[in-house]
């Protein structure tokens, strides 16, 4: 019996269809074509005759995925969307994003020990934290996690997933939330873009339409707030935080490839651990500088502090996890369903302005996003689809004509005799 293990990569933000990051274990090997026998046999039945309960099955796994998928989906539009606006609420009081960001951060080092908790429950054959570690570690190299290891391959993607985070939240200072989040949808075709042109990954016609919608949207955003400088400011930063979010995705596909649940736990627990060991200076210098100044620690609200963070581990754990029990693409539509649940709020809540351009805007940049999220083989479905449709017209058409030729009609036409010499 093969062992299924699959194979995710750590994303600081959705999991991207748009690029393979996911492996299973043993289904490298193609199918095999259908034997003779099998060609034979009717459909629902096996080749010794028996009645099959494949479809029954395979029907029983995807209704479990999509009640999963459901599921994510909704835990990744609240965590997603509770902590931009969470995010917002905390600047009112306490105007410092990079403190926030590496706080926040910080809470990075709990991925590996949540994962070995997870392990100790489930798994049959329980390891000691030390013997998972170093099995973990193998994801690294021979050597496992050397210190040139964690400077060539951890440090690099801390750096990256710090920028994303601040430049993200320091977008939400300068412009509404809505549109922060629907602007960080266009890292998914920043993340084609790249896969493109550094993997040399598969071009498909529909991708470059959706990364082309995507700068329309930009554009279009930019100019609903009539290309004032502080929203200008704003639309910069989110962009720039989505670029830094395609490069992370990409750049950890070309030097790391895939990892496993415990090695992508592992990693962004080192992550955390670089956070804590070498961005936690310029917290401090910020803070003597008065760039970032608070008071006293009594003025910090320490519970939108803690609540943001455990918002943003939620989501890093859905996005990064819940690939075992449901499909990516249902947990990427959690992302885009975070836009409207953000307008809503800040519809109530702050004085945005809907205007035509920015709703065309927030459509175009929507379904770009969607449009990214078909499969590599979508066109070949389509045409399987329409040829089955154009089959059964047919069979239709005749089933149609032959009852009116067995109508009554007919049947005394049949019967009349001829006189004709």
């Amino acid at each position: 019996m093969k062992k299924h293990s699959a194979r995710v990569a750590p994303l600081s933000a959705c999991n991207s269809p748009v690029l393979t990051l996911t492996k299973v274990e043993g289904e490298e090997r193609p199918r095999e074509p259908p034997g003779p026998a099998e060609a034979q046999a009717p459909a629902g039945t096996e080749a010794g005759g028996r009645t099959s309960r494949h479809h029954w099955t395979c029907s029983q796994e995807q209704l479990r995925k999509v009640f999963w998928g459901v599921a994510v989906v909704f835990c990744v539009c609240a965590s997603w969307s509770g902590s931009t606006q969470l995010a917002r609420l905390t600047f009112k009081t306490f105007d410092a994003p990079f403190t926030l960001t590496w706080f926040a951060t910080n809470w990075n080092f709990l991925f590996f020990p949540l994962y070995y908790a997870g392990h100790v429950c489930k798994s049959t054959e329980k390891q000691s934290v030390k013997q998972r570690y170093r099995e973990c570690c193998r994801f690294f190299g021979d050597n496992g996690l050397t210190l040139k290891v964690f400077f060539t391959k951890a440090a690099p993607f801390g750096v990256l997933w710090t920028l994303t985070n601040y430049l993200y939240l320091h977008a939400i200072k300068k412009i509404n939330a809505t549109d922060v989040s629907v602007l960080f949808c266009c890292n998914k075709s920043f993340v084609f873009l790249l896969s493109w042109i550094v993997l040399r990954d598969r071009f498909m016609g529909v991708r470059i339409v959706a990364a082309i919608l995507a700068i329309a949207g930009i554009v279009m955003m930019t100019y609903a707030d009539g290309f004032h400088s502080h929203s200008v400011i704003g639309i910069a930063l989110v962009v720039g935080s989505a670029s830094m979010s395609a490069l992370y995705k990409v750049l950890f596909k070309l030097l790391l490839g895939s990892a496993k649940f415990g090695e992508a736990a592992l990693f962004l627990s080192i992550l955390g651990v670089f956070n804590i060991l070498f961005i936690t200076c310029i917290p401090i210098i910020l803070y003597f500088t008065r760039v970032e100044y608070w008071n006293s620690f009594d003025d910090i609200p320490w519970g939108n502090l803690c609540g943001f963070s455990i918002l943003l581990l939620t989501f890093n754990i859905v996005l990064n996890f819940g690939i075992a029990v449901t499909y990516p693409t249902l947990m990427s539509l959690g992302i885009v369903l975070s836009v409207p649940v953000n307008a809503v709020v800040d519809h109530y809540t702050s004085q945005i302005v809907f205007n035509g351009v920015r709703v065309i805007a927030i459509i175009i940049i929507g379904l770009g996003f969607l449009l990214l999220l078909l499969p590599e083989e979508w066109d070949v479905w389509l045409i399987k689809l329409l040829t089955r449709l154009k089959v059964r017209k047919k069979e239709e058409t005749a089933e149609s004509s032959g009852d009116l030729g067995t109508g009554p009609q007919s049947r005394s036409r049949r019967a009349r005799p001829s006189f004709a010499r």
